[in-house]
Order: C-alpha cells, then structure tokens, then sequence
C-alpha cells in the first residue's frame, strides 16, 4: 500500500478503537480517539522511511522491527499504541497489496504476501485498505470484549489503558 493508504487505514482504526475503548461517544471518546489516533499514524507511516535509504519492505518491514516497537513502551513508558501502527501497516502490506514483505529479513529475503492482495496502483486499493481494517477491528473488537477477562486486562495493560 502507499502513504494514502496507510494513513487511511490509521485514521479509520484510530476511530474504530476509540469507540471500542470509550463507546459513549461523548467527550471521553474523542479524547480517546485523538490518544490513539496520532501515534497509530505515526507508527503506521514509520515503515516506509526505508524508501530513503534501504531496500523497501525489507529494511523496515520486518519482525524485529515490531518486536522493538512492541517492547519499547514497556522499557521506557511512552509511545504505547506505536506499535498498533507498525503492526496494521504490515498487516495491510501482507493482506492488501500484491507484494507482501519480507517478514524475516536480513535473515531471509523472500516476500511474503496473501494472494488477496491489489496492485498499489490498483482503483481498488482503497476498498482493500477497508477490507483489511474492518478485519483489523473486528480482531480488536474480540479482543476487548470476547476475550476472558484476565485476557482484557492483561491487553488493555500492554496498549496503556
């Protein structure tokens, strides 16, 4: 997917999580959805600062990156829902384009990608980019509500509520 794309797909999880976390639609919910929203952009852009400098989706479209954005709130405390960003900017880089990412490099080159995917190019892009963040809700969705208890908890404490 492209920047639009990206960004797209940002700004409509930004807003799906907020009501999921704050559901009143009041205030609170908007004060949620902008918490939300301007790091998940963020991190949902950071992958493809590789264009400047590396070998696109390679460079920074890997499993170890995550793990670092995954881990660095615990470590140091801020940036809590970065990592929200990076993760759906991989996952719409698998399931929404033709390419895919190579999950494992350095240590292996090839590309992985769902044979669903459309050309970034493609007119229908910007459906998939919907597609997928339905599908990104809907797992967040079963995570904030279906999941035991013990599990929500345990899930809210790692994205920072």
């Amino acid at each position: 997917m492209n920047k639009r794309g990206h960004v797209l797909n940002a700004m409509l999880l930004s807003l799906g999580l907020g009501y999921l976390f704050e559901p009143a639609g009041n205030l609170e919910t908007f004060r949620t959805i902008v918490t939300i929203g301007v790091p998940v952009t963020l991190g949902a852009l950071v992958p493809d600062v590789d264009t400047a400098f590396g070998k696109h989706r390679k460079t920074l479209h890997n499993l170890p990156l995550l793990v670092g954005f995954v881990a660095f709130p615990e470590l140091f405390g801020n940036l809590e829902y970065v990592w929200i960003g990076v993760l759906t900017h991989y996952v719409l880089d698998v399931a929404g384009s033709k390419r895919g990412i190579a999950l494992f490099y350095p240590v292996w080159k090839k590309e992985f990608g769902l044979p669903l995917g459309v050309p970034v190019s493609s007119s229908r892009a910007d459906l998939m980019t919907v597609f997928v963040t339905a599908l990104e809700l809907g797992i967040a969705a079963l995570v904030v509500y279906d999941v035991p208890q013990y599990g929500v908890q345990v899930a809210r404490q790692s994205v920072g509520l």
